[in-house]
Protein backbone atom coordinates (compact mmCIF):
# COMPACT_ATOMS: atom_id res chain seq x y z
CA UNK A 1 0.00 0.00 0.00
CA UNK A 2 2.81 2.41 0.86
CA UNK A 3 4.49 1.58 -2.46
CA UNK A 4 1.27 2.39 -4.32
CA UNK A 5 0.98 5.69 -2.46
CA UNK A 6 4.56 6.62 -3.29
CA UNK A 7 3.96 5.91 -6.99
CA UNK A 8 0.81 8.03 -7.00
CA UNK A 9 2.66 10.92 -5.35
CA UNK A 10 5.46 10.69 -7.91
CA UNK A 11 3.04 10.64 -10.85
CA UNK A 12 0.98 13.54 -9.51
CA UNK A 13 4.12 15.56 -8.86
CA UNK A 14 5.28 14.98 -12.45
CA UNK A 15 2.00 16.18 -13.95
CA UNK A 16 1.97 19.29 -11.77
CA UNK A 17 5.55 20.06 -12.75
CA UNK A 18 4.76 19.92 -16.46
CA UNK A 19 1.76 22.20 -16.02
CA UNK A 20 3.28 24.82 -13.74
CA UNK A 21 6.58 25.06 -15.58
CA UNK A 22 4.97 25.98 -18.88
CA UNK A 23 1.68 27.77 -18.42
CA UNK A 24 -0.08 31.11 -18.76
CA UNK A 25 -2.13 32.69 -16.01
CA UNK A 26 -5.81 33.40 -16.54
CA UNK A 27 -5.61 37.17 -16.88
CA UNK A 28 -6.71 40.00 -19.15
CA UNK A 29 -4.30 39.75 -22.09
CA UNK A 30 -2.59 36.37 -21.62
CA UNK A 31 -2.79 33.59 -24.17
CA UNK A 32 -4.42 30.32 -23.13
CA UNK A 33 -1.12 28.49 -23.43
CA UNK A 34 2.48 29.54 -24.21
CA UNK A 35 4.10 29.18 -27.59
CA UNK A 36 6.46 30.87 -30.08
CA UNK A 37 5.81 34.50 -31.03
CA UNK A 38 8.37 35.54 -33.62
CA UNK A 39 7.48 39.24 -33.72
CA UNK A 40 7.54 40.30 -30.08
CA UNK A 41 8.28 44.00 -29.77
CA UNK A 42 11.56 45.50 -28.50
CA UNK A 43 11.96 44.88 -24.75
CA UNK A 44 9.61 41.88 -24.88
CA UNK A 45 11.66 40.12 -27.57
CA UNK A 46 13.58 37.76 -25.20
CA UNK A 47 10.36 35.72 -24.75
CA UNK A 48 9.76 35.20 -28.46
CA UNK A 49 10.63 31.48 -28.40
CA UNK A 50 7.97 30.69 -25.78
CA UNK A 51 5.57 33.41 -24.69
CA UNK A 52 2.22 33.97 -23.02
CA UNK A 53 1.84 37.30 -24.83
CA UNK A 54 1.03 38.25 -28.41
CA UNK A 55 2.92 40.71 -30.60
CA UNK A 56 0.10 43.27 -30.25
CA UNK A 57 0.29 43.06 -26.45
CA UNK A 58 4.05 43.69 -26.48
CA UNK A 59 3.75 46.66 -28.80
CA UNK A 60 1.14 48.24 -26.53
CA UNK A 61 3.34 47.55 -23.49
CA UNK A 62 5.72 50.21 -24.80
CA UNK A 63 3.06 52.94 -25.05
CA UNK A 64 2.58 55.57 -22.32
CA UNK A 65 -1.21 55.16 -22.35
CA UNK A 66 -1.84 51.78 -23.95
CA UNK A 67 -5.16 49.98 -24.23
CA UNK A 68 -3.76 47.17 -22.03
CA UNK A 69 -4.80 48.83 -18.77
CA UNK A 70 -5.09 52.56 -19.61
CA UNK A 71 -2.38 53.09 -17.05
CA UNK A 72 -0.60 56.44 -17.05
CA UNK A 73 3.06 56.27 -16.01
CA UNK A 74 3.17 60.09 -16.05
CA UNK A 75 0.68 60.65 -13.22
CA UNK A 76 3.14 62.95 -11.37
CA UNK A 77 4.90 64.51 -14.34
CA UNK A 78 6.75 62.92 -17.23
CA UNK A 79 8.57 59.75 -16.22
CA UNK A 80 12.17 59.55 -17.46
CA UNK A 81 13.03 57.04 -20.16
CA UNK A 82 15.55 55.29 -17.92
CA UNK A 83 12.87 54.67 -15.30
CA UNK A 84 10.16 53.81 -17.80
CA UNK A 85 12.27 51.06 -19.37
CA UNK A 86 12.02 49.10 -16.11
CA UNK A 87 8.24 49.32 -16.12
CA UNK A 88 8.18 48.13 -19.71
CA UNK A 89 10.41 45.21 -18.75
CA UNK A 90 8.15 44.51 -15.79
CA UNK A 91 5.11 44.52 -18.10
CA UNK A 92 6.84 42.18 -20.58
CA UNK A 93 7.79 39.82 -17.76
CA UNK A 94 4.23 39.77 -16.41
CA UNK A 95 2.51 39.39 -19.79
CA UNK A 96 4.98 37.07 -21.53
CA UNK A 97 6.62 34.75 -19.01
CA UNK A 98 5.48 31.09 -19.21
CA UNK A 99 7.38 30.14 -16.02
CA UNK A 100 5.37 31.86 -13.29
CA UNK A 101 3.35 28.77 -12.37
CA UNK A 102 4.80 28.28 -8.87
CA UNK A 103 3.57 31.75 -7.88
CA UNK A 104 0.20 31.93 -9.60
CA UNK A 105 -2.74 32.42 -7.23
CA UNK A 106 -6.47 32.92 -7.66
CA UNK A 107 -7.47 36.59 -7.88
CA UNK A 108 -10.79 38.15 -6.93
CA UNK A 109 -10.58 40.97 -9.45
CA UNK A 110 -12.87 41.94 -12.30
CA UNK A 111 -10.10 42.02 -14.89
CA UNK A 112 -8.33 38.74 -14.11
CA UNK A 113 -8.95 35.41 -12.42
CA UNK A 114 -5.32 34.77 -11.48
CA UNK A 115 -2.33 36.81 -10.33
CA UNK A 116 1.27 36.24 -9.21
CA UNK A 117 2.33 36.53 -5.58
CA UNK A 118 5.83 36.74 -4.05
CA UNK A 119 7.82 36.00 -7.20
CA UNK A 120 11.46 36.14 -5.96
CA UNK A 121 13.29 38.82 -7.93
CA UNK A 122 17.05 39.06 -8.28
CA UNK A 123 18.77 41.75 -6.23
CA UNK A 124 20.24 43.41 -9.33
CA UNK A 125 16.77 43.88 -10.86
CA UNK A 126 15.26 45.53 -7.78
CA UNK A 127 18.27 47.75 -7.15
CA UNK A 128 18.67 48.77 -10.79
CA UNK A 129 14.95 49.58 -11.09
CA UNK A 130 14.99 51.67 -7.90
CA UNK A 131 18.21 53.49 -8.83
CA UNK A 132 16.87 54.51 -12.24
CA UNK A 133 13.58 55.72 -10.76
CA UNK A 134 14.78 57.34 -7.52
CA UNK A 135 14.50 60.88 -8.93
CA UNK A 136 10.89 60.37 -10.08
CA UNK A 137 7.68 61.49 -8.39
CA UNK A 138 4.62 59.46 -7.42
CA UNK A 139 1.61 59.79 -5.14
CA UNK A 140 1.06 56.14 -4.21
CA UNK A 141 3.07 53.16 -3.00
CA UNK A 142 0.60 50.54 -4.32
CA UNK A 143 -0.13 51.08 -7.98
CA UNK A 144 -2.62 48.23 -8.23
CA UNK A 145 -5.50 50.03 -6.54
CA UNK A 146 -6.82 53.28 -5.08
CA UNK A 147 -6.48 55.49 -8.18
CA UNK A 148 -9.02 57.99 -9.45
CA UNK A 149 -10.29 56.44 -12.70
CA UNK A 150 -13.12 58.91 -13.44
CA UNK A 151 -11.30 60.24 -16.52
CA UNK A 152 -10.67 56.75 -17.91
CA UNK A 153 -6.98 56.74 -16.93
CA UNK A 154 -5.43 56.62 -13.49
CA UNK A 155 -4.95 59.89 -11.65
CA UNK A 156 -3.78 60.53 -8.12
CA UNK A 157 -6.66 60.10 -5.66
CA UNK A 158 -8.07 63.08 -3.76
CA UNK A 159 -6.07 64.00 -0.71
CA UNK A 160 -2.83 62.55 -2.07
CA UNK A 161 0.12 64.54 -3.31
CA UNK A 162 3.09 63.83 -5.53
CA UNK A 163 6.22 63.05 -3.54
CA UNK A 164 9.78 62.06 -4.28
CA UNK A 165 10.22 58.41 -5.15
CA UNK A 166 12.61 57.87 -2.23
CA UNK A 167 10.01 59.22 0.21
CA UNK A 168 7.38 56.80 -1.07
CA UNK A 169 9.83 53.92 -1.57
CA UNK A 170 12.80 54.43 0.81
CA UNK A 171 14.52 51.21 -0.33
CA UNK A 172 14.55 48.89 -3.37
CA UNK A 173 12.79 46.30 -1.20
CA UNK A 174 9.94 48.70 -0.46
CA UNK A 175 9.46 49.43 -4.14
CA UNK A 176 9.66 45.85 -5.43
CA UNK A 177 7.28 44.45 -2.85
CA UNK A 178 4.76 47.27 -2.47
CA UNK A 179 4.27 48.69 -5.95
CA UNK A 180 2.24 45.74 -7.31
CA UNK A 181 0.60 44.37 -4.14
CA UNK A 182 3.38 41.91 -3.28
CA UNK A 183 3.52 40.40 -6.75
CA UNK A 184 7.28 40.42 -6.24
CA UNK A 185 9.45 39.36 -3.33
CA UNK A 186 12.74 41.17 -2.80
CA UNK A 187 15.70 38.81 -2.40
CA UNK A 188 19.43 39.18 -1.87
CA UNK A 189 20.04 36.44 -4.45
CA UNK A 190 22.07 37.46 -7.49
CA UNK A 191 21.39 36.48 -11.08
CA UNK A 192 24.18 33.89 -10.98
CA UNK A 193 22.58 32.09 -8.01
CA UNK A 194 19.82 30.37 -9.96
CA UNK A 195 17.48 31.23 -7.06
CA UNK A 196 15.74 34.34 -8.38
CA UNK A 197 13.69 35.38 -11.39
CA UNK A 198 15.10 37.86 -13.88
CA UNK A 199 12.86 40.56 -15.36
CA UNK A 200 14.94 40.65 -18.53
CA UNK A 201 17.64 38.49 -20.07
CA UNK A 202 19.60 37.73 -23.22
CA UNK A 203 19.59 34.34 -24.91
CA UNK A 204 18.16 31.28 -23.19
CA UNK A 205 15.49 32.05 -20.60
CA UNK A 206 17.18 31.54 -17.18
CA UNK A 207 13.85 31.58 -15.35
CA UNK A 208 12.99 28.07 -16.50
CA UNK A 209 15.44 26.46 -14.09
CA UNK A 210 14.57 28.88 -11.28
CA UNK A 211 10.88 28.00 -11.53
CA UNK A 212 11.76 24.31 -11.60
CA UNK A 213 13.80 24.67 -8.41
CA UNK A 214 11.00 26.39 -6.49
CA UNK A 215 8.33 24.04 -7.80
CA UNK A 216 10.32 20.95 -6.86
CA UNK A 217 11.06 22.40 -3.42
CA UNK A 218 7.38 23.10 -2.80
CA UNK A 219 6.33 19.66 -3.98
CA UNK A 220 8.88 17.96 -1.75
CA UNK A 221 7.49 19.81 1.26
CA UNK A 222 3.91 18.95 0.26
CA UNK A 223 4.75 15.28 -0.29
CA UNK A 224 6.58 15.04 3.04
CA UNK A 225 3.67 16.67 4.86
CA UNK A 226 1.19 14.31 3.20
CA UNK A 227 3.25 11.27 4.15
CA UNK A 228 3.37 12.46 7.77
CA UNK A 229 -0.40 12.94 7.85
CA UNK A 230 -1.06 9.55 6.31
CA UNK A 231 1.41 7.90 8.66
CA UNK A 232 -0.38 9.37 11.66
CA UNK A 233 -3.73 8.30 10.23
CA UNK A 234 -2.57 4.70 9.70
CA UNK A 235 -1.06 4.62 13.19
CA UNK A 236 -4.34 5.78 14.70
CA UNK A 237 -6.26 3.27 12.60
CA UNK A 238 -3.96 0.43 13.69
CA UNK A 239 -4.52 1.29 17.35
CA UNK A 240 -8.28 1.11 16.86
CA UNK A 241 -8.17 -2.35 15.25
Amino acid sequence: MWITLALLLALTSGVLSLDKLNMCMDAKHHKVSPGPEGQLYLQCSPWKDNACCTANTTEEAHEDNSYLYNFNWNHCGAMSEKCKKHFIQDTCFYECSPHLGPWIQEAEESWRKERILDVPLCKEDCHGWWEDCKDEMTCKNNWHKGWNWTSGINKCPGGSKCRRWTDVFPTPKDMCEQIWSNSYLYTTHTKSSGLCMQLWFNGTNPNTEVAKYYLNSAQQHQSFALIIVLSLAFTALSMML
